[in-house]
């Protein structure tokens, strides 16, 4: 019981519960590597862990080699782009349209052995009934303007309106 609880709180804190995970859709390899696996740009598709019906495809700079593929010690680049969409029907929780305009974390992925992040945060945008996903690389001291974007317009599910 003891170390349930434990677990929970660490769970708690590290926010888990609503942060995406990534499915490996596929990849293509950049530079041949002689030693250990090669750079690639992978692709990777996530679903937004609150709104149901919304998928995110991201592609994404691989570091390889022996420092990076190999023991995991190489940063990757800050290249990266997304493409959302809707795939079913959206209903909007009050949580979503009351987020605040510095965005919603929905997806998160290290890209180094300590201080670097790719991450996708979440926009609702009321006056175009929109949802528009950012994603960034940041650093723990200098991050990257290198960001890409990608917006869902909200519509009735089967219809082009």
């Amino acid at each position: 019981m003891k170390n349930a609880l434990i677990m929970g709180a660490c769970f708690a804190l590290l926010g888990v519960g609503s942060i995406a995970r990534a499915e490996q859709i596929g990849s293509v390899d950049t530079v041949f590597k002689l030693l250990g696996p090669d750079h690639k740009i992978v692709v990777e598709a996530f679903d937004d862990p609150d709104v149901a019906n919304v998928t995110c495809y991201l592609n994404r700079a691989k570091t390889g080699g022996i420092k990076g593929g190999g023991l995991g010690l190489a940063e990757d680049t800050s290249d990266a782009a997304i493409s959302c969409q809707q795939v079913g029907p959206i209903t909007l929780s009050d949580k979503i349209k009351k987020s605040d305009d510095s965005g919603t974390m929905v997806f998160q992925k290290r890209t180094s052995l300590v201080f670097k992040k790719l991450q996708v945060v979440r926009f609702y945008d009321e006056k175009r009934n929109a949802l528009v996903y950012l994603t960034y690389s940041d650093r723990l001291v200098d991050g990257s303007p290198k960001n890409a974007l990608s917006a869902v317009p909200i519509i009735p599910w089967g219809t082009s309106e």
